[in-house]
């Protein structure tokens, strides 16, 4: 498996886990609007890493039959 296929869904889950963390501090200041957005974009990038992981596993699973 090419490793940057597996770079892009890792790439993806730091980039959740940022958000998450973002948004935890915007959560403890009282910017519940920001907090809120912050979690859009990482659940988006969760969503995004999914996928990636999903096609990695299905290429994956086509190469050992």
């Amino acid at each position: 498996m090419p490793t940057t296929q597996h770079s892009a869904a890792a790439e993806r889950h730091m980039q959740a886990a940022h958000a998450h963390e973002a948004a935890a501090a915007s959560h403890n200041q009282n910017d519940h609007l920001a907090a809120h957005e912050q979690s859009r974009i990482a659940h988006e990038h969760s969503m995004e890493a999914h996928k990636h992981s999903e096609q990695i596993a299905k290429e994956k699973a086509g190469e050992a039959k």
